[in-house]
């Protein structure tokens, strides 16, 4: 098993930025694929942002590309989302994923492929 446990989220101005990060414990060796997902009030949980554990295929839902960027310490089992220019639209809670595959590219923008989720963090943007 793999826990997750997101941190970072807080209230912030548009135009601003935050850092997400993600700690991983258990058999964090077996994790291939990290992701970011992301669920507003009322709507459906969506894609952020995802990685390889080498770095190796990073991907981006065209909403952040850009703004946003994921990066990861393996040698902490820490993932990260580094969130700049922030807008009201990205105010949701932000979870953590990871999977021990997912090799495909189209796999790792579908939160139902991912076996470990944290308990996700609120991120509020005002305006």
């Amino acid at each position: 098993q793999v826990q997750l446990v997101e941190s970072g989220g807080g209230l912030v101005q548009a135009g601003g930025s935050l850092r997400l990060s993600c700690a991983a414990s258990g058999r964090t060796g077996t994790i291939y694929t990290w992701g970011w997902f992301r669920q507003a009030p009322a709507k459906e949980r969506e894609f952020v942002a995802a990685t390889r554990w080498n770095g190796d295929g990073t991907y981006y839902a065209d909403s952040v590309k850009d703004r946003f960027i994921i990066s990861r310490d393996n040698a902490k089992n820490l993932v990260y989302l580094q969130m700049n220019s922030l807008k009201p639209e990205d105010t949701a809670i932000y979870y953590c994923a990871a999977d021990p595959g997912l090799a495909s590219e189209v796999a790792v923008v579908l939160g139902s492929e991912y076996d470990y989720w944290g308990q996700g963090t609120q991120v509020t943007v005002s305006s």
